[in-house]
């Protein structure tokens, strides 16, 4: 694991597949205070309402059989649009030059969609990321877990 550095003014994005956090450093590296610039959440529907419908059957037109089509898991792709679309946002304030440095937390499943959906200038933003779910914690419980692992 690699040591995080919170420079001050260095932007923090903490999130999952449901809500994400845009924190700035107004400290510096040796005490860092976050703040709060953005929160977004992702107010996802009941399962029920996204998808009524039972999964299809398909018939072999070799030897007759059906076999079944797996559910399509509407969670899955609810999240996948929230975390693309956090990803542009925070492109567009890279992009604006708002941003300089970024440091990303989120579970490792959020890290893969947000990598695929970055901007070459976005990745170059980057400082580190943190494969953590710790966008539940309260910002002062973020920036102490960060702290530790100066």
């Amino acid at each position: 694991m690699s040591k995080i550095v919170l420079h001050q003014g260095v932007f923090v994005l903490v999130c999952d597949g449901r809500k994400a956090m845009l924190l700035r450093n107004a400290g510096d590296h040796v005490y860092p205070q976050l703040e709060t610039v953005d929160i977004s959440e992702h107010n996802e529907r009941p399962t029920h309402e996204m998808g009524t419908d039972h999964p299809g059957r398909t018939f072999s037109s070799h030897d007759g059989r059906r076999s079944s089509v797996e559910q399509t898991d509407f969670h899955e792709q609810s999240e996948e649009r929230f975390l693309k679309a956090v990803a542009a946002k925070i492109g567009q304030r890279v992009e604006a030059h708002e941003i300089k440095k970024l440091i990303v937390v989120s579970p490792p499943h959020a890290t893969g969609i947000l990598r695929k959906a970055y901007t070459p200038q976005t990745r170059a933003a980057i400082e580190a990321e943190v494969e953590k779910d710790l966008v539940h914690l309260a910002v002062y419980e973020v920036e102490d877990h960060l702290k530790k692992m100066a």
